[in-house]
């Protein structure tokens, strides 16, 4: 019966940020199971959550009506900021006056009809587009009554204009108001809106309402101002509260809801609440009949892709077919060959069947538009790099004929889903991309996207442990004891308790320290309750938005307070089910590499390789992938990678391709990266899935030995042996991916009947299903590999053929992390590459190629900024080289004149070429720059100096080089000298410290710095030992007071923290220095991105006799000590004959025997020599 039921209308979800606690799902659950028909959304301001809540509500079987709780300007026009009040003094400081001290008032909005829903869009984009005041997006009168049809509206919580108008006993004006909002939204529309938490603000006006719903004959409605789902939930609620001001609980006088009952009450509670006004629950069912919106996606036909702007007497269909022969008749001059052309005809009707034409005119045009600019596209990314039609129009630059890549991988006959290109740019210049695209398309047609951020696994602990006033350390200890994250995801705080999570067995020891600590116990009951609520909303990286028609007339749009910049309200996937275009305009930083390695080769005076027309078979650059060389190699940088490589010895594209396919934890865990290698060389067998499956599949498989690697063979296969179309076949391939029991069992139906029916056994059909299975989820994209791989072989050419300007180009991109810039400047001292110090003549703004040598960047001393780079090279350019410090002072403008910028680059070296040294400048430069910028500054006056251009013509020397003089002192030490340097540039260039100690350092460590950063699994290596220079101590104070030290020790190509806990610090208090050189041993950790290790012991190295010729002691288990082992040990000591005696220490339990070995195999210590004894005989034989 009617009047048992009742409809919630004013509900908060969580995209009322930190201040409603329901998760939509959550929500309409709720509701379904109360047996509740209808329920709304109306969240503060914006409408986020407009369409999930719809699509929720549809499928949990109850009536949707979408909303807002909408901020109103205070009478005040939306485009006008200024506070206005309505009352005196007295009642604005007892909180009765216009909210947040005069900024807005509420209204609460519901959509009666689709068309109304969408005049709700359009009053939520107006409000932040024009009306945003501080945090609240603000509709006025003049909007409201605009898009006031299909709206139904009430006067709204206790801070809305009616209430207020009350409140202050301004009852006429309260009527007034009230009179003109139901001529604004029709008086059958406008409803006076009662609440009850129990609050005297909601007492005190109760009876005025009434009346006032009696004097303009205006429908009362009962509403429940819903902040969370179920009562116990309030705790929750008030947390987010605290997490959004920084408070705590027992915070004093901190915001928090008075009353009780935000929650999602009965129907029963809500009548009995209200039960002597019935009728204000009638109209909420009432209200619900009115209400009847919905949303077409693109399964039913939406379609917004943007229109291209073609010549006069084509249609976008016409133009697109022109475009595509043009096309292939550029990529093919010597003629189009049959089956390019089959398969472009192919590609051209699916595509126009779909309706995508425009799409691809679009972006073929936008690409041309960039490579035109000069600006460097990637050669594809993602499925798309399968389409004939993209290569042709130029969007990708890889044919996929010869490669194998597959058009339904992109684009599915029998599935229609919006085609998406992802495209990458030079990641300096993609937003010139985006700026053409939103000039040509119309700025109300092309926008950025919203992300929205949840409160996920160490968030939600953390600041709930805030919350509840317990210390830091408590929240750090509980995150800490949470299972390593894989691939950046932490185990969710559900899982961490529900058996069924596959993660449950690695979260034992959390659980266990759970049981038995009542603090972790509080802190989780809060943090199960936030974690995955929305806390906040940014920007996507790269998503764009572009419509065919205007955005706000599809779903709500916004602008940033904090830079202006116009996003959409909804995120890309219900942008796009909507039926709207995403695509993503990525920046890609090894296309900027590129960029400036191209620049480098033209500039250094050699030819300049055209990249998009190169083979794939340049033998220098093979040679250098299997070597392994390939620091700084796109996607192939890693040390895991690099180590695949020399396995594999790749020597075809191929290959390429395959490698990046392959090193990721899915097929890695599989070892299919190892078979891919061994079966490659020959070293194994390769096994046919089932002998009826050798001669059908070899096609498919042979050129990844067997192996299953890509998507697409995964295709191919159930296109070859069951008769699939592509187009099943990448149903079933995302049937395998996804896992979902029901859908696998229907498709191995009709894969099984297809295979009987082409004559293959039962066995064969189980064999093949168990072993496609397992490899649908890993297998990879081959479109997106292969076009990946065409970057990766661009960087490696260009490694291997322009070494230095390449290695020029990568130090610029690296120049802001000094780690980076380490390794890569240790590459270029291996390739003896000699990088030079900065130079204020030959230095340009960053790393620069000078004939075969680097020449550092003024950019990259410490101090030194951009502008002041540019004018030093004006400067150069327009009078000529610097002859003198004092020329140098004399030519360059007031701007560089500043005594921390000269003194940075006397430090780094910058004057070094002019005849003083670093010393003395430093010494007279302050003097000299007082000196100069008076004359400077007088000469800007026009008072010319005695001295200057004027009088006497311009040879004369102006101001400070008459007057100031160099003193000749004797430079620093090597060591000072250094350490100055490695201040301003980050790392030491002209010398390093360690140069000539490298066979000491060598021998006192059992791994290099680099090799630790780079290796995955630290745990398995167990105790390491590293050996280098101290460049920083940082001493820390315990709770307890004792000391321990964050050292930092570096040695020749990498640098890492060496913690000292209070026990080993004390060991080592009294010698721990700067600038010694020194050997730690410990355990490493990887796990925060760059290595930690934790000491065990320091060993202050001996180097005063390193550059003598001391014996060189190695120690070998007796047992290990065969005839074979002393063969080849004798073969390494011949290959590195020198002047230092060797002594063999052979060891067993309990003794030790000391051995001379002949003198005439003497050797020359050297890293080489050591790297080969520990090869053979072990890490810890120079120990």
């Amino acid at each position: 019966m009617a009047s048992e039921d009742f409809v919630h209308l004013h509900v908060h979800t969580d995209y009322s940020m930190l201040d409603g606690a329901s998760k939509i799902s959550k929500l309409v659950n709720a509701a379904a199971e109360a047996g509740q028909k209808a329920v709304a959304i109306t969240d503060h301001g914006y409408v986020f959550g407009a369409y999930e809540f719809y699509k929720n509500a549809v499928a949990a079987g109850v009536k949707p009506i979408i909303g807002v709780e909408a901020y109103v300007t205070p009478g005040t026009s939306r485009h006008d900021r200024s506070r206005v009040q309505w009352g005196t003094k007295a009642q604005q400081d007892a909180g009765d006056d216009v909210s947040a001290r005069g900024a807005y008032t509420h209204l609460t909005l519901l959509s009666r009809t689709t068309a109304g829903m969408h005049n709700l869009f359009r009053l939520a984009s107006y409000a932040s587009l024009d009306g945003q005041m501080g945090k609240w997006p603000r509709m006025d009168r003049e909007i409201l009554s605009k898009y006031s049809d299909g709206l139904i509206a009430s006067t709204g919580c206790p801070s809305g204009e009616i209430q207020t108008r009350i409140r202050l006993g301004q009852w006429d004006e309260a009527v007034k108001a009230a009179g003109e909002y139901q001529d604004m939204f029709g008086k059958e529309n406008y409803f006076v809106e009662l609440m009850d938490h129990g609050l005297e603000l909601e007492r005190r006006v109760t009876k005025d309402l009434i009346e006032l719903s009696k004097t303009i004959d205006a429908p009362l409605l009962a509403t429940n101002d819903l902040h969370y789902v179920y009562e116990d939930d309030a705790k929750i609620q008030d947390a987010l509260l605290c997490i959004n001001s920084g408070s705590t609980f027992d915070t004093p006088g901190r915001f928090k809801f008075d009353g009780s009952g935000y929650y999602l009450k009965s129907a029963r509670e809500m009548r009995e609440l209200f039960r002597e006004l019935p009728e204000a629950c009638d109209n909420t069912l009432r209200v619900a009949e009115m209400c009847d919106v919905e949303f077409t996606t693109t399964a039913e036909g939406a379609n917004y892709m943007p229109r291209f702007p073609v010549p006069a007497g084509e249609d976008e269909h016409s133009w697109f077919i022109k475009e595509v022969q043009r096309g292939l008749h550029e990529r093919y001059p010597s003629g189009i060959p049959n089956e390019v052309q089959e398969r472009a005809d192919y590609e051209v009707g699916i595509i126009t069947r779909m309706g995508f034409p425009g799409y691809f005119l679009v972006v073929s045009d936008f690409i041309r538009w960039a490579k035109e600019h000069g600006i460097r596209v990637g050669p594809g990314r993602g499925s798309g790099a399968g389409s004939m039609v993209a290569y042709a129009m130029r969007i990708t630059d890889l044919d996929p004929l010869p490669h194998g890549l597959l058009f339904e991988r992109f684009l599915n006959p029998d599935r229609v889903s919006m085609p998406d290109f992802d495209v990458d740019f030079d990641d300096r210049r993609r937003g010139e991309v985006l700026e053409y695209v939103t000039e040509r398309y119309g700025d109300d047609k092309v926008a950025q996207v919203i992300t929205y951020g949840v409160m996920k696994t160490k968030n939600s602990i953390k600041d709930s442990a805030r919350v509840l006033g317990e210390p830091y350390a408590l929240g750090d200890q509980m995150t800490k004891a949470l299972p390593p994250a894989v691939m950046g995801k932490d185990i969710t705080l559900k899982g961490i308790f529900d058996e069924n999570d596959k993660r449950y067995a690695e979260a034992e020891d959390f659980r266990r320290q759970y049981r038995e600590n009542p603090s972790w116990q509080r802190v989780m009951d809060i943090a199960q309750g936030v974690e995955g609520l929305t806390r906040g909303w940014g920007v996507h990286a790269c998503a764009v938005i572009m419509s065919s028609e205007t955005l706000t007339d599809i779903i709500p749009m916004m602008r940033r307070p904090s830079d202006g910049q116009i996003i959409t309200q909804f995120d890309y996937p219900t942008c796009e089910t909507l039926g709207l275009l995403k695509m993503d305009f990525l920046g890609l930083r090894n296309l900027t590499v590129i960029s400036d390695a191209i620049e480098n080769i033209e500039t250094n005076g050699k030819d300049v390789p055209d990249l998009e027309h190169l083979g794939f078979d340049d033998p220098a650059t093979f040679d250098l992938l299997q070597r392994g060389d390939t620091l700084g190699v796109f996607q192939l940088d890693g040390a895991g990678m690099r180590s695949l490589l020399r396995q594999m010895k790749p020597d075809k594209f191929g290959d390429i391709s395959a490698v990046s396919a392959l090193y990721r934890p899915g097929p890695m865990g599989m070892n299919s990266h190892t078979n891919y290698a061994l079966r490659k060389n020959g070293l194994q067998e390769i096994t046919p899935i089932h002998p009826e499956l050798e001669e059908p599949l070899h096609d498919i498989l042979s050129e990844t030995y067997g192996v299953i690697v890509y998507q697409e063979q995964v295709m191919q296969t159930a296109q070859k042996v069951a008769g699939f179309t592509l187009g099943q076949a990448d149903i079933l391939r995302r049937a395998m991916g996804k896992k979902k029991k029901a859908e696998l069992d229907k498709q191995y139906v009709g894969f099984r009947q297809g295979m009987l029916d082409h004559g293959y056994s039962d066995a064969a059909v189980q064999a093949l299903w168990d072993v496609l299975l397992p490899f649908a989820d890993y297998a990879f994209n081959k479109s997106h590999s292969a076009a990946y791989g065409v970057v990766s072989y661009w960087t490696a050419y260009l490694k291997a053929n322009y070494p230095t300007e390449y290695m020029a180009a990568l130090l610029t991109s690296t120049q802001n992390n000094r780690d980076r810039l380490g390794l890569y400047l240790g590459d270029c001292r291996h390739r003896h590459i000699t990088v030079l110090p900065p130079d204020v003549n030959s230095s340009l703004m960053n790393f620069a190629a000078v004939g075969e040598d680097i020449r550092f960047g003024l950019s990259a001393i410490q101090n030194v900024g951009a502008h002041v780079v540019e004018e030093i090279i004006k400067t150069r350019e327009e009078k000529g080289e610097f002859t003198s410090f004092t020329d140098f002072l004399d030519k360059v403008p007031l701007s560089v004149c500043n005594k921390r910028t000269i003194d940075s680059l006397i430090k780094g070296g910058a004057f070094d070429s002019l005849g003083h040294n670093r010393r003395s400048l430093v010494l007279v430069h302050e003097d000299a720059v007082d000196g100069i910028v008076d004359v400077k500054r007088k000469e800007a006056q026009g008072q010319d100096d005695l001295f200057g251009g004027g009088m006497f013509g311009d040879d004369y020397a102006s101001g400070s080089a008459a007057t100031i003089q160099v003193p000749e002192l004797p430079e620093w030490d090597r060591k000072q000298k250094l350490a100055f340097e490695r201040e301003m540039l980050g790392l030491y260039v002209s010398d390093h410290p360690l140069q000539g100690l490298e066979h000491v350092i060598a021998q006192a460590s059992s791994h290099s710095i680099t090799a630790l950063a780079e290796t995955e699994d630290t745990d398995a290596l167990g105790m390491v030992t590293i050996a280098g220079l101290i460049t920083s101590i940082q001493r820390k104070i315990t709770k307890k007071g004792d000391t321990w030290a964050i050292v930092t020790v570096e040695d020749l190509e990498g640098a890492i923290d060496c913690l000292m806990f209070p026990q080993s610090y004390q060991q080592v208090a009294t010698e721990l220095a700067g600038d010694l050189v020194v050997s730690m041993r410990g355990r490493v950790d990887n796990s925060k991105g760059s290595p930690e290790m934790r000491v065990q012991e320091m060993r202050v190295l001996d180097t005063s006799g390193a550059m003598a010729d001391g014996p060189l002691m190695i120690t070998v288990p007796d047992s290990r000590m065969t005839g074979e082992v002393a063969q080849q040990l004798r073969g390494i000591l011949e290959d590195h004959p020198g002047g230092s005696e060797v002594r063999v220490r052979l060891t067993e339990p309990g003794r030790a025997t000391l051995m001379r070995v002949d003198r005439r195999l003497s050797v020359t210590p050297s890293p080489a020599l050591f790297a080969s004894l520990k090869t053979l005989l072990g890490a810890q034989c120079l120990h």
